[in-house]
C-alpha cells in the first residue's frame, strides 16, 4: 500500500452535489447503529478465479486478443526502441569487440576467409551502425551529448508512464517493478515511473462505496463510524481511504479496482501468447526464462489480487517480527477484511527516501537504511519469507523511529534447499571465493540443464575477480551487461525465474540504499548482519544434525569444512566485537 499521508475529514454536505450513487452520502459518517459483527468472507471458487484461465485463453485468440497485443507490442516495443536507442554506445563498442575477434578467426583461416568476413561487416555491421546512429540523431533531435536528448527523454518517460497507465493495472504494476530498476533505465524514467507508485488515476468513488458494500455485507454507515469521502492513495490494484471504526480506531480501507482479475487474467494470456512466439527466437530468449517470469507473475500478482491472503501475509510477516521492537506491521481488522476489502491499522509517517522529512524529525536516514537491509537479510537467509514489493511507497518510518511495512500481496517464499544455497554463495562472496561462486552459479541453475560446468568456469572466475572488487554502487549494470554478452552468447547462461524477485527486491534496496546514503555499499552494509544470520541458521542444523548422529537417526550428513568457517567466522565476530568494546588509550572508549 502506497504511503497513507493525514487528509481531513470532510462533511458529507460538501461532497453531496460532487458525488451520486452511495459516495454521494459518504464523507463523515456517524450512524447511532453498533457495529455489526461480520467474519472474513470470500467469493465461491469460481467466481474468484472469474472466467478461468482457459476462457482467458480463448478470449486470448480471439480479435480482442489480437487486438490487444497490438497495443501491449506498440508501447512496449517502443519504449524498446528508446532503451535500445539511448544504450547504442555501449551496445556499438561490444558489436565492434566481437566483430574484431571474428575478423581475427578470420585471417588465421585464410584470405579469402578474412575478405568475405571483412565485407559482411563492412555491409552489415558498419552501414547498418550508421543508420541506427541516424535514427538516434532524428529521434533525440541531435546529438547524444545535447541537451535535447535529456529534454526528450523526460518527454519518453512522461509518455511511458501515461501509456502504461492507459494500459491498465497489469502493466501500471510492470510499470512499478520498471521504476525501480536504475541500473537499466534513464533518470527521466526513472523520476516518471515513480508516480505510479501512489499516483495512479483514482476510480469513481460510487464504485468503491459500491464494492466495499457488497463485500461486507451491510451499508458502510454501519461498518464505519467514519469514512472519507475521497482516496488518501491511489495504485495499481485498488484505492485507499481513510475511516474510523465504532470502537475509535482509525483504519485504512484498500478496496480493489472494478472487474481487475478479468482483466489481469486476459492481460497474462495474451502476453503468454506474446512468450510463446519470443520463445521460437533463440537470441530473444535463450537468456531469460520469460515463459517461466510470466508463470511467477500471474502466481504473485494473483496472490497480490487476494485481500484476505494479503491480510494473512501480513499476521505472518508480523509473526516472524515480533521480536524486533523497530519493525511494525499494520494490524489487520478481520471483522472488515474479505478478498477485496482490506482494513488494517492506520499508520502515518515518512517515506524512506524523504531525507528531509526524517531529518527533521531528528531520524537519521542512515540508521533506516541499515535497518531495512538487516530485516531484509533476516527475510531471505532466515525466514524464507520476504516482501517483495520494497518500494519506497511501500515502507514508512513512523516519528517514533519504527519502520513500518505495508502492502503484502506480493511476497514471496524460499525453500529451505534454496535458502541453503543462498547462503553457500553469501559464504563465497564475503570470503571472495570465485570458485565458490562459479560453482554456486550452477547450483542455483543459472546454467542451462547438461551444460559442461567446468567448461564456463574460468570464465565466470574472471568475472567474479573483477566485479568482487567494486562496491555494488560502482558497478555500471550497462557495461556489465555487455561485458557478459560475450559469455551469455557463448555459453548458456540465463536467469532462473524464482529469483525474479529475490533480484527484483536486492535491487530495490540497492536504489533506496544509495539515496538515503551515498557511499552505500549492499554487501558492506549486508555482511556482519548476515554473518550473524548464517551463524544462528547454520548452528542450530548443525546442532540437529549432529544430535542425529549421536542418537543413530543420521538424517542428514554434518558438512565440516562448512561448520570449520563458521566457527572462524564466530571466533573472528567474537574478537571483532572486543576489539570495538576496549576501551582506547585508557579513557572512557565515548
Amino acid at each position: 500500500m502506497a504511503a497513507i499521508e493525514q487528509k481531513r475529514v470532510r462533511q458529507a454536505e460538501a461532497e453531496g452535489a460532487r458525488d451520486s450513487g452511495v459516495g454521494a452520502r459518504l464523507a463523515l459518517v456517524r450512524p447511532g447503529a453498533g457495529e455489526a459483527d461480520a467474519g472474513v468472507r470470500s467469493l465461491p471458487e469460481a467466481a474468484a478465479a472469474g472466467a478461468g484461465t482457459e476462457a482467458f485463453e480463448v478470449e486470448a485468440g480471439g480479435w480482442r486478443g489480437w487486438w490487444r497485443t497490438v497495443e501491449i507490442v506498440r508501447v512496449l516495443g517502443t519504449m524498446s526502441l528508446y532503451l535500445f536507442l539511448n544504450d547504442y554506445d555501449i551496445r556499438a563498442a561490444y558489436n565492434a569487440r566481437v566483430a574484431a575477434r571474428r575478423l581475427g578467426e578470420a585471417r588465421a583461416r585464410g584470405r579469402s576467409v578474412y575478405f568475405r568476413a571483412w565485407a559482411r561487416d563492412l555491409v552489415l555491421r558498419r552501414m547498418l551502425d550508421r543508420l541506427i546512429r541516424l535514427v538516434r540523431f532524428v529521434v533525440y533531435r541531435g546529438a547524444g551529448e545535447s541537451g535535447a536528448k535529456e529534454r526528450q527523454l523526460e518527454r519518453q518517460g512522461v509518455w511511458l508512464k501515461e501509456n502504461l497507465i492507459g494500459l491498465g493495472p497489469t502493466f501500471i504494476k510492470i510499470g512499478q517493478a520498471l521504476g525501480t530498476r536504475a541500473d537499466l533505465l534513464p533518470l527521466a524514467y526513472i523520476k516518471e515511473l515513480a508516480l505510479l507508485q501512489d499516483q495512479v488515476p483514482a476510480f469513481p468513488n460510487a464504485e468503491a462505496f459500491a464494492r466495499i458494500e457488497s463485500e461486507l455485507g451491510r451499508p458502510v454507515t454501519e461498518a464505519f463510524a467514519e469514512f472519507d469521502a475521497e482516496p488518501v492513495a491511489s495504485a495499481s490494484l485498488g484505492q485507499v481511504y481513510r475511516a474510523r471504526l465504532h470502537t475509535g480506531e482509525e483504519v485504512a480501507v484498500k478496496v480493489q479496482r472494478p472487474a481487475l482479475r478479468e482483466r489481469v487474467g486476459f492481460d497474462i494470456a495474451v502476453l503468454g501468447r506474446i512468450t510463446r512466439r519470443l520463445s521460437r527466437f533463440p537470441s530473444v530468449s535463450e537468456n531469460a526464462d520469460w515463459e517461466g517470469m510470466l508463470r511467477e507473475f500471474r502466481e504473485t500478482i494473483g496472490e497480490e489480487m487476494d485481500y484476505a491472503r494479503e491480510g494473512r501475509n501480513a499476521d505472518r510477516f508480523r509473526e516472524n517480527f515480533r521480536e524486533w521492537r523497530a519493525v511494525r506491521v499494520p494490524r489487520i481488522h478481520w471483522t472488515h477484511t474479505t478478498s477485496r476489502v482490506i482494513t488494517m491499522e492506520f499508520v502515518r509517517g515518512t517515506k524512506v527516501t524523504d531525507l528531509e522529512g526524517l531529518r527533521a524529525r531528528r531520524i537519521s536516514p542512515v540508521k533506516v537504511n541499515r535497518l531495512l537491509v538487516r530485516a531484509y537479510l533476516k527475510q531471505l537467509l532466515e525466514d524464507g519469507f520476504f516482501h517483495a514489493d520494497p518500494h519506497p511507497g511501500n515502507l514508512l518510518v513512523m516519528d517514533s523511529g519504527h519502520l513500518a511495512f505495508f502492502d503484502f500481496g506480493m511476497v514471496g517464499r524460499i525453500t529451505p534447499a534454496l535458502q541453503s544455497r543462498m547462503i553457500d554463495a553469501f559464504f563465497h562472496v564475503v570470503g571472495r571465493d570465485t570458485g565458490g561462486l562459479a560453482q554456486d552459479l550452477i547450483n542455483l541453475n543459472f546454467l542451462k540443464p547438461g551444460v559442461d560446468a567446468e567448461r564456463v568456469r574460468p570464465v565466470v572466475e574472471g568475472l567474479f575477480r573483477h566485479y568482487l572488487n567494486l562496491k555494488l554502487g560502482d558497478v555500471n549494470f550497462k557495461e556489465l551487461t555487455y561485458d557478459l554478452a560475450e559469455v551469455m552468447y557463448e555459453y548458456p547462461f540465463r536467469l532462473p525465474s524464482n529469483f525474479t524477485y529475490i533480484i527484483r527486491a536486492l535491487m530495490t534496496l540497492e536504489g533506496i540504499g544509495i539515496v538515503t546514503d551515498p557511499g552505500f555499499s549492499f554487501f558492506e552494509t549486508a555482511r556482519p548482519y548476515a554473518k550473524e544470520f548464517m551463524l544462528r541458521r547454520e548452528g542450530k542444523q548443525f546442532r540437529r544434525l549432529l544430535l542425529d548422529k549421536l542418537t543413530g537417526r543420521e538424517e542428514g550428513r554434518v558438512e565440516w569444512g562448512k561448520m570449520w568457517k563458521l566457527a572462524k567466522m564466530a571466533a573472528k565476530m567474537y574478537l571483532e566485537k572486543e576489539e570495538k568494546g576496549r576501551p582506547a588509550g585508557g579513557g572512557a572508549g565515548r
